[in-house]
């Protein structure tokens, strides 16, 4: 419930101040609001409340711990300020409860409440914005950082997540060909996601399998896990072994690219997948451990702006079980179909290979990616090793790279 604070009597003056470096300040009794106008004369405003809730001295706040410790059970939310004045670029307010806070023009200019300002927090702090791309832009997209340098640089640490959480895929190059080295390059960046198939697991051929990928037969365009309510970020892919012949390429489609053709140009087609749900599944047995795996959601989910936020792609993995109405049914089909159509299109559709000592890594949440076929001999093998990351995690990790290297 959204409470709104009322003013219930007369501020003590001064109700504004102006110090020497002609910034001056004042209470509005109208909105609630404090009104800070520096030099250049813009205005900025800040909620009463807010700044009362975000009080950075010793009691109200603990910088070690970077938390709020204002206990709310007790918080009065009608206070408002007595007076306020600025000095040595410092905002001093006393407030009705009795508390006083003071807070640096600094700090208050990095929080403000404009558009521009809270579009650049977004973009630059909180998420990155994500770059769409077709095929013809792949080439310039696809960015390579070489695994030495990714392991021992933060900027090259940095620059690779960047270009991951922009564009959606990176490779990096040169990596030993080991098993232990993708677990090696995870660890810089914080720690694998486990999941029923294990922390790490094995891409190659192997006839008595339950999952598909394990196979040397074609793998259709998928997104890995559609059956996880909290599906892996990102996917990363060692190559140790490459087909010395033809097959077992790479097929990427970035489905951002893709969701925003369906809505401008097939706006019922994009409908219909953006809001029927559909069951996902996984039933299987690995490493001992059996597993039935379910989960409900639509083809292309949106986030509460209506922008594109997740793809769920797998026909492998689409359970047969369909809960939406009869009448539904056949429209979601020829949806899909035009979907399935707009993934392979070779406007949107990447096709290459990855050869040993490359990391493919590429989001999870937003590419659909399969592979060729290729016919499986002892000179002719494809031996992979993956992982997943969260994305909470690698965005937690771009975000520490940014303040350690002073980007924020």
């Amino acid at each position: 419930m959204l409470v709104k604070c009322l003013h219930n009597g007369n501020i003590s003056q001064p109700h504004s101040h102006k110090n020497n470096n002609d910034i001056k300040a004042k209470v509005s009794t109208i909105d609630e609001v404090i009104q800070v106008q520096s030099a250049d004369g813009n205005v900025l405003k800040y909620p009463w409340i807010w700044l009362r809730d975000n009080c950075q001295c010793s009691s109200c706040f603990n910088p070690k711990l970077q938390s709020r410790t204002i206990d709310w059970r007790t918080f009065d939310i009608s206070v408002n300020p007595k007076s306020l004045h600025i000095n040595n670029n410092i905002l001093s307010i006393e407030w009705s409860d009795g508390h006083c806070s003071e807070f640096t023009l600094k700090w208050l200019h990095e929080r403000s409440f404009t558009k521009d300002n809270q579009e650049k927090w977004l973009n630059d702090v909180y998420r990155l914005p994500k770059i769409p791309w077709s095929a013809a832009d792949f080439p310039s997209v696809l960015k390579k950082f070489d695994y030495s340098d990714v392991i021992q640089s933060d900027k090259c640490l940095y620059e690779w997540l960047k270009a991951l959480a922009e564009y959606g895929v990176a490779i990096v190059e040169n990596t030993p060909i080991q098993e232990d080295q993708l677990r090696k390059l995870a660890n810089r960046v914080s720690f694998i996601k486990r999941t029923h198939y294990g922390e790490e697991f094995e891409v190659r051929n192997k006839p008595d399998t339950t999952n598909v990928a394990y196979l040397s037969t074609p793998l259709q365009m998928h997104a890995d896990l559609p059956y996880y309510e909290y599906k892996p970020g990102v996917n990363l892919l060692h190559c140790l072994v490459q087909t010395t012949g033809e097959g077992g390429d790479n097929l990427l489609t970035d489905c951002l690219h893709v969701s925003k053709i369906l809505k401008e140009f097939h706006p019922e087609v994009y409908k219909i997948l953006s809001t029927t749900l559909v069951e996902w599944s996984d039933i299987g047995e690995e490493r001992g451990m059996k597993f039935f795996s379910l989960y409900r959601s639509p083809a292309i989910c949106e986030d509460r702006w209506g922008q594109f936020a997740r793809v769920n792609y797998s026909q492998q993995q689409r359970y047969s079980h369909f809960s939406i109405p009869l009448e539904d049914v056949i429209p979601w089909y020829k949806a899909h179909a035009t979907f399935t159509q707009a993934l392979y299109d070779p406007k949107n559709m990447v096709q290459f290979k990855t050869k040993p000592g490359d990391i493919l890594s590429f989001d999870n949440i937003r590419l659909a990616h399969g592979r060729t076929g290729y016919t499986d001999t002892k000179s002719n093998e494809r031996h992979l090793i993956g992982a997943y990351l969260d994305w909470d995690i690698v965005y937690s990790r771009i975000r520490t790279l940014k303040r350690q290297l002073n980007l924020i």
